[in-house]
């Protein structure tokens, strides 16, 4: 799986590294549907006796329940004293711990689609699901993400449930290596779209340098096809058409620009590439704080999901840290020397002449404001991590873009929400996972503490169940590890 990571020091300086670049896919192998198949992997029978349930299906914890999950989905769950454990079960005590559904990352890459051989994807996997998220969305695939799906959903692979976006379209290809899918007139976005909607993609993912007919063209295309756009807003775009036409917009890409004053002397923000353009953060002293509101509002009448990217954006571009912050994170021991080294000049590169301490604070206080007021409007947050870049890794860092939710003003339970059930709804998937109800399925994470109470808690797990396997935490520590190791040892091979 070939991707041209942007994260070097060059892109790193002036790019978001979401903006990947993918080859056009010809995988035949998909569903109809264009949703994954749901197999279970055992006809074991689980319990989880005396537990504390969070099932969000509203902001509520079900007291001293026994959840008996068996063939990959939940077949009862009510009052312990009721609930008779079948004979031969896998009893899990409970007691005192809390049972809330799987985690869902709704923007993920893989580094083994190029700096990794792809004998590693497994093990990205696996890093996932050890870090509780047992649904993952591919934000720009490749033939061999499509395997990767069909291998997890018939249990031949541990992993999350996979969703996969097309190749990015885009209107400018990028130097050197280039796998992404170049349209620049409206009859090669609308051949793009179909020949994506064919091989099976869950989604039209879009970048950048996407002129608006090109962007109209593709709307009409995959409305016609069925399928429908994520990704990217360019600025010949714009938000509020991006908003008429419905796309999921990732990044709060194009709000920047939206909320600038009229009289503002410059047109162009920090959104998407802008943010690493050191001239662009002039632009946040012109902020019109009646127009974030205004774009939240519209953002939730339009009923548009938002997956704000907040943690990627700001420990990459708005606050600083030191070297031996980064080396303490958990993730780090995962990256290899090598990389550590052009990654640490990235960064150093970038924070050797920050903007202003005062433009780095209205930056993430403009964010924060759009995301609160999206939620409070009544829109529909969705949690997505775009790793691995910089030192952030998936799974760790989805459990931070659920803590930096609740640091710009949302409840816990509503971040929860916008790790659960809100993708769940998006993907079309809530009569299958996103709470945790009978005839779901077993898609769990158990806790040692009520993470309503403290988000951080999300991070203190006994164990994950994906589709009915159940994993404890001392396993999942051992698959940690090795693919620690296996990600050293796979450098350069």
């Amino acid at each position: 799986m070939k991707r041209s990571y942007l994260l070097t020091v060059l892109f790193f300086l002036f790019t978001p590294a979401s903006i990947c670049l993918w080859q056009p896919a010809n995988a035949s192998s998909h569903h109809a549907s264009g949703k994954p198949a749901i197999t279970a992997t055992t006809e074991a029978v689980t319990a989880f006796i005396n537990v504390n349930v969070i099932p969000m299906d509203r902001e509520r914890v079900l007291k001293n329940q026994t959840v008996i999950v068996r063939g990959g989905s939940i077949a009862e769950l009510g009052d312990a004293a009721k609930v008779k454990v079948p004979a031969g079960a896998v009893r899990i005590d409970g007691r005192g711990k809390y049972l809330m559904p799987g985690l869902i990352d709704m923007h993920t890459h893989l580094f083994s689609d190029d700096e990794y051989p792809d004998s590693i994807a497994g093990d990205e996997l696996a890093i996932m699901v050890a870090n509780g998220v047992t649904t993952s969305r591919l934000m720009i695939g490749t033939p061999e993400h499509l395997a990767l799906r069909e291998k997890v959903a018939k249990g031949e692979l541990l992993g999350p449930t996979l969703y996969v976006a097309s190749p990015e379209l885009t209107g400018r290809a990028a130097r050197g290596i280039f796998n992404g899918r170049t349209v620049r007139t409206p009859e090669e976005a609308r051949q793009a779209v179909r020949e994506c909607k064919a091989a099976g993609y869950d989604f039209i993912k879009l970048t950048t340098q996407i002129t608006r007919p090109v962007y109209d063209a593709v709307i009409e295309a995959a409305k016609d096809a069925g399928i429908r756009v994520v990704g990217h807003v360019d600025l010949p775009v714009g938000l509020y058409r991006a908003l008429e036409a419905g796309q999921q917009i990732e990044h709060l890409d194009s709000y920047m620009e939206a909320v600038l004053r009229d009289d503002a002397p410059m047109k162009v923000s920090v959104s998407d590439s802008g943010v690493g353009r050191k001239a662009n953060w002039e632009s946040l002293d012109y902020i019109d704080d009646r127009k974030v509101a205004a774009a939240a509002k519209a953002t939730a009448k339009a009923g548009i999901y938002t997956c704000p990217t907040l943690t990627f954006f700001k420990l990459s571009y708005a606050v600083p840290q030191t070297e031996e912050q980064l080396r303490r994170r958990p993730d780090y021991r995962f990256f290899p020397p090598k990389m550590r080294e052009s990654r640490h000049r990235a960064h150093n590169r970038y924070w050797s002449s920050p903007p202003s301490t005062e433009r780095l604070k209205r930056y993430l206080s403009v964010r924060n404001q759009l995301v609160k007021g999206i939620h409070e409007a009544g829109g529909k947050i969705m949690t997505g991590s775009d790793t691995p870049e910089l030192f952030l890794l998936y799974g760790f860092s989805l459990h931070r873009e659920i803590q930096n939710l609740v640091e710009a003003g949302l409840t816990p339970y509503a971040a929860l929400e916008a790790a659960t059930r809100n993708p769940a709804e998006y993907l079309r998937a809530l009569d299958t996972i996103g709470t945790v109800e009978r005839g779901k399925r077993a898609d769990l994470v158990l806790l040692h503490a009520n993470p309503l109470e403290d988000i951080t808690r999300t991070e203190r797990r006994a164990g994950v169940m994906v589709r009915g396997k159940w994993i404890t935490e001392a396993e999942s520590k051992k698959m940690l590890d090795e693919a620690a190791t296996r990600f050293q040892q796979a450098w350069g091979n």
